[in-house]
C-alpha cells in the first residue's frame, strides 16, 4: 500500500471512540479511491470492534479483533431511553450545567435531559433508580425514538 492510500490510525482510533461513545455497531467512511469499514462484533459496547480498511480493489483484512469470551462489563446496565424523536440536550440551556453527569446517582423523577421535537423541550425523566454509567449520545445529537440515551447501574 503506497504512502497516498494508508490510512491514518490516529483517525480510525478516534472512529472506533465514536463508534463506542455512540453504540454504533457498523460505520464505513469512503474518501476517494479508499474506504473504512468498522464493524463491531455482537452488540455489547465494551467489546473492542473489528477494524478492516477496505482498499478499493482488495478484501478486508482485520486489523484489530475482538478477544473472544470476553465478558461484557455492561451486562448489568440499564438503558434510559428516547420516548420520541427530536434532538437531545444535555442542560436546559447552553450556559447552564448539564442535568447529569457520569457518577450522579438519579431516581425515576429525576430529569437526565431534554429531548426536543417540533419547538416542543420534553424533560425526560431517569425512570429508574441508579449511578449514571454512561452518556451515550452528545449534545446537539438527534434521536430516535427508543435509542439509549444513558446507562445506569440500577441500586
Amino acid at each position: 500500500m503506497g504512502d497516498d492510500k494508508k490510512f491514518d490510525l490516529k483517525k480510525v482510533k478516534e472512529i472506533v471512540e465514536f463508534m463506542l461513545e455512540n453504540d454504533l455497531v457498523e460505520v464505513e467512511i469512503a474518501e476517494g479511491d479508499n474506504k473504512i469499514h468498522l464493524k463491531r462484533p455482537g452488540s455489547s459496547v465494551s467489546q473492542i470492534p473489528v477494524v478492516a480498511p477496505v482498499p478499493a480493489a482488495a478484501h478486508a483484512i482485520p486489523v484489530i479483533a475482538a478477544a473472544p469470551g470476553q465478558p461484557a462489563a455492561d451486562d448489568k446496565l440499564v438503558g434510559i431511553k428516547s420516548p420520541i424523536v427530536g434532538t437531545f440536550y444535555s442542560a436546559p440551556s447552553p450556559d447552564s450545567p448539564p442535568y447529569v453527569k457520569v457518577g450522579d446517582h438519579v431516581t425515576s423523577d429525576t430529569v437526565v435531559c431534554i429531548v426536543e421535537a417540533m419547538k416542543v423541550m420534553n424533560e425526560i425523566k431517569a425512570e429508574a433508580t441508579g449511578i449514571i454509567e454512561k452518556i451515550m449520545v452528545a449534545n446537539g445529537q438527534a434521536v430516535e425514538f427508543g435509542q439509549v440515551l444513558f446507562k445506569i447501574r440500577p441500586d
